[in-house]
């Protein structure tokens, strides 16, 4: 292969290390190319070795050994071509007995090395009712065993759409149930631009920052709200950014935020623990572990501390990286200045909404996602009553695929139940804080004018 200079599709080859798709029909994977690393999808197992140097979206086949062999480009012509249909399907009778070949029959095919195209012809060959068949019937029986007997994958280049086909359809639980096209939406109306500096919380795998990371471009800042001891960032790292993309991403704890809101937020505390590299009562176990009568031998005792001092330094190491990080976000968020705000979490949106709305400039959006409706609505209320907020919308999505072929095009008739719902508004500057013991405010000055001149004419 040409050297990437020289190569203008370098950019759209796989490269080992990569993060890749795998594709067939409409189950995905995500998986990381490495050499003599076998992969299993969908039952069967295989190597990626020989993808590395392919373009993008070129499909395997999955021959002996588990090599992958790419596809040679399909003619116009189908396995249905030049074969007879019938007029309708009404004498056709599914007792099971229409297929002469029987499993074992279908196993020494495979066992001879046969195809997925060629065990199709012989069932179409040993089939007593396919040329009674109509057309359409007959299309549909082929795409059917195609599924079940062809093992082609095709690899694709990771994108938010891709990833988020691949969680809603088999890891829906790890998403919040977030459908693909409610994450077009979040982006959307959360404005996500290159350049922009946004705050997101979310618990969906990662997949909803790497959307977001991917809509910047490399360009911007990220700040990342997590709960518990650290970010979860599985769907982001999937994406396989470059190494300048994870410049821009910045990580804060939200048990910290209202230190950080009050100006208590302290870097330098932190748990005892963590700064000694071994305690009292660990030392005192080391010591009585020691066989008693027995002399330990100096160079071994020298080479306990030597590790204790190693695995302190490691501690000190991290410690500092963790107080560095913090300290780099606090700073992100102590100017107040962010331009969106993202939200899609399994937790209650309401405090965390609150909280971060702090953090926002005026007049800039924020959108929220949630499974149900009713902690939106809550959400809305207490937007309401608090102020400083306008133009609040709260939504659901509604999606339909379609199936489109010649004088077939109808809906298809399994459909996803519900996209979850979505609050959306932008902030705005305010004098106070409502608050619902607020006496009634004076009436306008034109509207005291006008009732003084009617009670003067009276």
């Amino acid at each position: 292969m040409a050297n990437d200079g020289d190569d203008p599709d370098a950019a759209f080859r796989v490269r080992n290390g990569d993060y890749v798709v795998l594709k067939r029909g409409d189950v995905y994977k995500s998986v990381q190319i490495q050499s003599k690393r076998k992969v299993v999808f969908e039952k069967q197992w295989f190597f990626l070795d020989n993808a590395v140097g392919q373009l993008y979206g070129t499909t395997f086949e999955v021959e002996s050994g588990g090599t992958l062999k790419p596809q040679a480009p399909k003619g116009t012509q189908s396995a249905s071509d030049a074969k007879e249909a019938g007029t309708d399907n009404r004498n056709i009778v599914d007792d099971g007995r229409s297929q002469k070949l029987t499993k074992d029959d279908i196993e020494s095919l495979k066992e001879k090395g046969l195809k997925g195209q060629e065990i199709i012809q012989h069932l179409i060959d040993n089939s007593t009712t396919f040329r009674d068949k109509t057309e359409f019937a007959q299309e549909k029986y082929i795409k059917k065993k195609k599924k079940k007997y062809e093992s082609s994958i095709t690899i694709l280049k990771p994108t938010a759409r891709i990833l988020a086909l691949m969680y809603h359809g088999r890891e829906w639980g790890k998403v919040c149930h977030l459908r693909y096209d409610t994450l077009a939406q979040m982006l959307t109306l959360g404005n996500i631009r290159a350049g922009s500096k946004v705050i997101v919380f979310e618990t969906c795998a990662g997949l909803v920052l790497g959307a977001v990371m991917e809509r910047l471009g490399g360009y911007g800042t990220v700040i990342q709200m997590y709960p518990g001891g650290g970010p979860t960032r599985a769907g982001m790292e999937s994406f396989g950014f470059p190494p300048h993309f994870h410049d821009t991403l910045y990580e804060f704890p939200l048990c910290k935020m209202n230190a950080l809101l009050g100006g208590k937020l302290d870097l330098e505390s932190k748990d005892m623990d963590t700064n000694h590299s071994t305690s009292p009562l660990t030392q005192e176990m080391e010591t009585s572990s020691e066989v008693p009568g027995v002399k330990v031998d100096e160079e071994d005792r020298k080479e306990r501390e030597r590790r204790r001092e190693m695995k302190s330094q490691e501690k000190k190491l991290k410690m500092e990286e963790k107080r560095r990080k913090l300290a780099l976000a606090a700073a992100q968020l102590e100017g107040r200045n962010a331009d969106g705000l993202v939200i899609a979490s399994r937790f209650h949106p309401c405090p965390v909404l609150l909280g971060l709305l702090k953090f926002l400039s005026p007049s800039r959006p924020f959108v929220v996602y949630c499974q149900y409706r009713e902690p939106l609505i809550e959400c809305y209320t207490k937007l309401r009553e608090q102020g400083g907020v306008v133009n609040l919308h709260l939504s659901d999505s509604w999606l339909r695929h379609y199936q489109v072929l010649p004088n077939r095009t109808h809906p298809v008739l399994l459909m996803s139940g519900g996209g979850g719902y979505l609050l959306t508004g932008t902030t705005v500057a305010m004098d106070a804080p409502k608050t619902s013991g607020q006496p009634k405010t004076e009436e306008p000055s034109a509207k005291r004018m006008k009732l003084q001149e009617a009670e003067g004419s009276a």
